[in-house]
């Protein structure tokens, strides 16, 4: 979304975001193509390279939307990502100077694979059922 919003102008920064929001707070990709036309209809002229940027990765953007019953706001956002490395770096801060590369890299490879663990049992990313589904579906 950030690199949509670049190529828009300020005083239509607002409007353009909600439509693009709502592209991807929809359940249906269908629904979703659609509403990105309407987006690209209104906004062709007034800012071209944001509607060419949303265009070209729309498919990708939207693959989540082909899952089940994936809770779409843990899919579509960084927020897990970006607590796994601020994580890392409050647990790298207070070793301050490690004696050789191998040691950071033993640290942090140690952590993820205790939240891979915790993740794994506890609070599983994706669903046992939604991965039965899946199967279903490629068989």
């Amino acid at each position: 979304m950030r690199n949509i919003l670049v190529h828009v102008p300020h005083r239509e920064k607002e409007r353009f975001a909600s439509l693009l929001k709502g592209i991807w707070l929809t359940s249906d990709p269908e629904t979703a193509k659609q509403r990105s036309q309407e987006l690209a209809k209104l906004y062709r002229t007034k800012c071209p390279k944001a509607i060419e940027t949303l265009e070209a990765g729309l498919e990708d953007a939207l693959t989540f939307l082909s899952f089940p019953s994936l809770d779409s706001r843990k899919v579509s956002s960084n927020n897990m990502l970006e607590r796994l490395n601020k994580e890392i770096r409050r647990r790298t801060r207070v070793v301050g100077i490690f004696p050789h590369p191998e040691s950071y890299l033993r640290l942090v490879t140690m952590y993820q694979m205790e939240y891979s663990k915790d993740w794994s049992v506890t609070r599983s990313y994706l669903s046992e059922e939604s991965l039965k589904s899946l199967d279903k579906q490629a068989a």
